[in-house]
Parts: structure tokens; C-alpha cells; sequence
């Protein structure tokens, strides 16, 4: 019998894990290597940070999911292209080579640190669920501290949450975030609402200008209504463990830094010596890297053609924005192009033009733009849990996570922190490197 061609798939986010899904079901020796044990549907961090959501809900396993599958957990540190052999490091520490006929890179990104000093020995991230639960419990301890303080002043440091990056991921921490400790607060009568401090700030002119103006500055009304300070314009210069310094000249006593200030892609991208374009792996309109017809890459580690759009004025393409729709839809048109290499149908340019995006900004409120609608509230409510249920694998996933939102619903949150995690393995440059 001739053996079957091996596929080798590098990380299981949104990309790996729905190319993975395809091609188990292809006649392909397959394997994934991941990190993780799962796909986190990292849309659902913030809600996992506010206790909304159980993290299980929000994880999808690769094993029994993955049909046909063999998983590999190690984290790829290069690639010998010559010898079509992937490099990793296993979960024990130890060094191991996977060889493939075709391989797709799908390793997804990483926090974007700048060079601030102290922010990569202070900030938490909320890029993994470890950064999630650790904020719920850090936040949650806080408040606890502070009932039991007397001094205004110490109440208000303990108090004070600085988010920085008001694109997606900081917008709906913060206005979550807000809501939470709004609804806590009267569980310890010793605090007011004055001593709550929830500033979010961005180097930015506007909130999450991709929405348009009219919703971008709908939720910056919304989380002004919270008691967020909102500072456009603005970042951080320094962070201690005690004090923030802000580039407008502010000092805050603060102890809570929250970085959502961007993503750059994997580490992995440098390690391979291949062409890149702002950080990504340059491939052409079938997912393939230039030069190697065998190597495919996708998500938020290639730079992808975007064919919808016209070029620029010296003829370069524009690229797709590293979201997890053009990911999903990435692996489906990476799958195609590597059967098709291997004899199995035809591979087609990959062309998707954005359907919309979804920010969901907790109780009833949410903003979204489906197919260049604007809608916020409850109609933008209803299309961003839609949208979000549509988009999560598996049946089981979709119900359990359902099922958290109505034990939710109309109830108060808890308050109860679970306790477990240190706060080093929070830190963004902790978090991400074992997860």
C-alpha cells in the first residue's frame, strides 16, 4: 500500500484547528503540533475575566475532536525546509522533529510589548486563559483589600485599573470590567463608586475606529456612563509595582496594569528565515509560501492578499486584517490548496470580503456592523451572540456556553475568586510562553 502523504499543522487556534478539521477528513496522514491541548475562542476572554463564562465553555479540545488526528504538544522553534522537517520543544522540555510532505504554519501571534520600562515586569495581557482568571481573581482581591482600608487615599491606589489599547480586546475588558465592579459594590458598603478607578487609555484619536464613527463613539459614550476615564491620545510611560506614568504627564498610585495594546505575530515567523511583510510570513493567493509550494501559512502569522481590495498606488496588495473570520476562512482555502498539491481537486485564490464585526460590551449592550449595518444594543446584542455561537465548534461547545449566558442573565455575579494562580504566571511574558 502506498503511504499516505504527511500533513503536519503548526498551532491550534482559529487557522490550525479549523484546517485540521478539514483535512482529518481527507486521506492524509495528519498531525497537529500545538501548545495547547485546545482551541480557545479567545473572543470569549473578557467574559471569562468578568466570570460570565466558565473557561471550558470557551475551549474546545483537539482530542475526540479532531478525527484521525494525532496530536503533538511542543511549541515549533524553526523549520528545515530542505529536509521538510518542523523543530519543536515538547511539553517536558524535551527536543523533537516532525516530518511532513505539506506543512501548514498557522502559529497565530503574541502580545506586542513595547520598550516601556517595567511594563514587561508588570502587565498582565489577555491574550490566554491563565491572563483571564488571574485578572478576575487580581481585580475581585482588590476590592476585598480596599473594603478594609480606611485611608482614602490606599482605597483609591488599590482601586485604580489602567487598560492600555482601546481596540477590540480593551474596550470589552473595560466595559465589562467596569459593569462588574459597579455590581459588586454594594456588597461592601465601605466603598463608594469615587474610589473605583477604571482609566483606559490609546495613542489613538478614536475607540475601535474600524467600527466608524457613529459606534466607536457610542461605546466611548456607554463606558463614560460606567465611570470610565477615557483618555484618547494618551499611553503609558512607565509602570513600578506601585505608580503608573502616563505620557500626558500623569502619575497615577496604581498597581494594575492591563496591556491590550496589540498582537505581533509568532516568534516562530523570525526563526524561518522566509520573507515576511510587517512581521508576517508573505504568501500568495493560494496560502503558499513563495518558493515552497509545500509550506502554507494563514491566520495572524502570514500576510495574506486581500483580493477584495484595490492595490496602493506602487501596486502592492493590501493585506487581510489578522482576525479570526479570515482565519477560519483561511483554512478552509489553505486545506483545498494543499489536497490540491497532493492530487485531490483544485485549489482557488483565497477571496473573502469582511462580514461585519461583533464587540459585545456586557449586560445588554453590544455594537456591531453585520454586512455594513450599525447596530448597537440589544439588536447588536442578539447578532454578536449569534454571530459567536455560528462561529464556535462543535454542538456541545455551543450549548454549554448558551447555558452559561442564561444562568447569567438577570442574576448578580459572583464575587467569589478562586485563588490559585500567581501572579507570575499572569504576566504577559509568562502566560503566553507556557501556553
Amino acid at each position: 500500500m502506498a503511504q499516505r502523504p504527511k500533513v503536519v499543522i503548526v498551532g491550534s487556534g482559529f487557522g490550525g484547528f479549523f484546517a485540521a478539521r478539514r483535512l482529518s477528513r481527507a486521506d492524509v496522514d495528519l498531525t497537529i503540533l500545538s501548545a495547547a491541548d485546545g482551541l480557545l475562542y479567545a473572543p470569549f476572554l473578557p467574559e471569562i475575566a468578568v466570570g460570565t463564562l466558565d473557561p471550558r465553555s470557551a475551549t474546545v479540545p483537539l482530542a475526540g475532536t479532531l478525527k484521525d488526528t494525532r496530536i503533538v504538544r511542543g511549541r515549533a522553534t524553526g523549520a528545515d525546509l530542505e529536509a521538510r522537517t518542523v523543530h519543536y520543544t515538547g511539553a517536558a522540555g524535551q527536543a523533537g522533529g516532525l516530518r511532513y510532505d505539506r506543512l501548514l504554519l498557522a502559529p497565530g501571534s503574541v502580545t506586542r510589548l513595547l520598550d516601556i520600562p517595567g511594563l514587561a515586569e508588570h502587565a498582565i495581557g489577555l491574550k490566554t486563559v491563565t491572563e483571564a482568571l488571574y485578572l478576575r481573581d487580581h481585580v475581585l482581591g482588590r476590592i476585598e483589600e480596599a473594603s478594609e482600608l480606611a485611608d482614602a487615599a490606599r482605597r483609591r491606589a488599590a482601586l485604580t485599573f489602567v487598560v492600555v489599547g482601546a481596540g477590540y480586546a480593551g474596550v470589552e475588558l473595560t466595559a465589562q470590567m467596569a459593569r462588574l465592579t459597579g455590581q459588586l459594590l454594594p456588597l461592601y458598603p465601605r466603598l463608594s463608586r469615587s474610589d473605583v478607578h477604571w482609566l483606559l487609555v490609546d495613542v489613538a484619536k478614536a475607540v475601535m475606529p474600524e467600527l466608524g464613527p457613529s459606534l466607536g463613539e457610542s461605546a466611548l459614550r456607554l463606558l463614560r456612563q460606567r465611570g470610565v476615564d477615557v483618555r484618547l491620545g494618551v499611553s503609558v510611560q512607565s509602570v513600578t509595582q506601585a505608580a503608573v506614568h502616563l505620557t500626558d504627564g500623569t502619575a497615577l498610585d496604581c498597581a494594575t496594569v492591563i496591556w491590550c495594546a496589540g498582537v505581533t505575530p509568532s516568534p516562530l515567523v523570525g526563526a524561518l528565515g522566509l520573507p515576511t511583510d510587517q512581521g508576517r510570513l508573505i504568501v500568495n493567493s493560494a496560502l503558499q509560501v513563495p518558493g515552497h509550494p509545500e509550506v502554507h501559512a494563514i491566520g495572524d502569522a502570514a500576510a495574506v492578499p486581500d483580493l477584495t481590495k484595490p492595490r496602493d498606488d506602487q501596486g502592492k496588495p493590501a493585506l487581510c486584517p489578522p482576525t479570526a473570520q479570515h482565519a477560519m476562512r483561511q483554512a478552509t482555502a489553505a486545506s483545498r490548496s494543499i489536497l490540491a498539491g497532493l492530487g485531490h481537486g483544485s485549489a482557488r485564490p483565497y477571496r473573502h470580503r469582511d462580514l461585519g464585526l461583533v464587540v459585545d460590551l456586557g449586560g445588554p449592550d453590544a455594537a456591531a456592523s453585520p454586512l455594513g449595518l450599525r447596530l448597537r444594543g440589544r439588536p447588536a446584542k442578539v447578532v454578536t451572540r449569534g454571530y459567536h455561537l455560528y462561529a464556535l465548534p462543535t454542538a456541545r461547545r455551543r450549548i454549554r456556553v448558551a447555558a452559561d449566558w442564561a444562568l447569567a442573565a438577570g442574576h448578580a455575579p459572583d464575587d467569589v475568586s478562586l485563588g490559585m494562580l500567581p501572579e507570575q504566571a499572569a504576566l504577559v511574558t509568562q502566560a503566553e510562553h507556557q501556553n
